[in-house]
């Protein structure tokens, strides 16, 4: 685990420099309303949507794993079996669309590749060792990152995103940081470069998207509970 933080925050840190000394090169131009503001409300949606999936993620496992006994095949590892890369990636791409040029999509989408593939690898073969008779089959019925479409179109939500608001608390942290570190550095360049006009109609966006997710935070986390009362009796 501190090898892997010590490589995504060396990551960070060469991310920063470069943004740093190249501002104009990465940070997107304020040109079209429309689309720029769509970018923004998705991005913030992406972001806030990520955090939720780690949130359920860490929690679900913290709650199944039984220290590592168990394979956990329910939760958000029905849906997919690296929910916590999958809001690391919704994460990615919610900055990037709140504060990059588009083409820097593709270079979030090949940096993360690079660096959590053959993570991915490493710690799959980890847990075909440990539980060689389920694992396989719960790599053929579930996708490795990128949930199966109608699984998400036709599963109530709840059943692939289970939450409780003590799992957000312990995210709330880096959910803030995240937030609004994403809002204020646009914040900035949207004021300079549009007025403030403009600027609070989208505050006001990202304020509702970040209501709907307040309350749909609370729906999960209340489907949840309920669900686990239901088994208990």
């Amino acid at each position: 685990m501190k090898k892997r933080l010590k490589i995504n925050g060396f990551i960070m840190f060469i991310v920063v420099i470069l943004i740093v000394l190249f501002p104009k090169v990465f940070f997107r131009k304020v040109d079209v309303y429309l689309s720029d503001g769509a970018a923004e409300v998705c991005g913030i949606a992406f972001i806030l949507l990520g955090q939720m999936f780690r949130a359920s993620a860490r929690g679900y496992k913290s709650e199944h794993s039984r220290k590592g006994r168990i394979l956990i095949q329910g939760g958000p590892y029905a849906l997919v079996r690296n929910p916590m890369y999958l809001g690391i990636l919704l994460i990615g791409l919610g900055i990037v669309l709140v504060l990059f040029e588009w083409w820097a999509v593709f270079i979030f989408l090949s940096v993360f590749t690079i660096r959590y593939i053959l993570l991915i690898f490493k710690e799959e073969k980890n847990l075909a060792n440990v539980f060689p008779q389920v694992y396989p089959d719960y790599c053929k019925r579930v996708p490795r990152i990128l949930p199966s479409p109608k699984k998400l179109l036709t599963q109530d939500i709840s059943e692939y995103l289970p939450l409780k608001l003590s799992w957000v608390k312990k995210e709330i942290g880096s959910i803030l940081a995240v937030l609004l570190i994403a809002i204020f550095a646009e914040s900035f360049e949207e004021i300079k470069s549009r007025g403030m006009k403009i600027y609070i109609v989208e505050m006001l966006e990202i304020v509702l998207v970040i209501t709907l997710f307040i309350y749909l935070i609370y729906y999960l986390s209340k489907r949840t509970n309920n669900f686990k009362k239901d088994v208990s009796n």
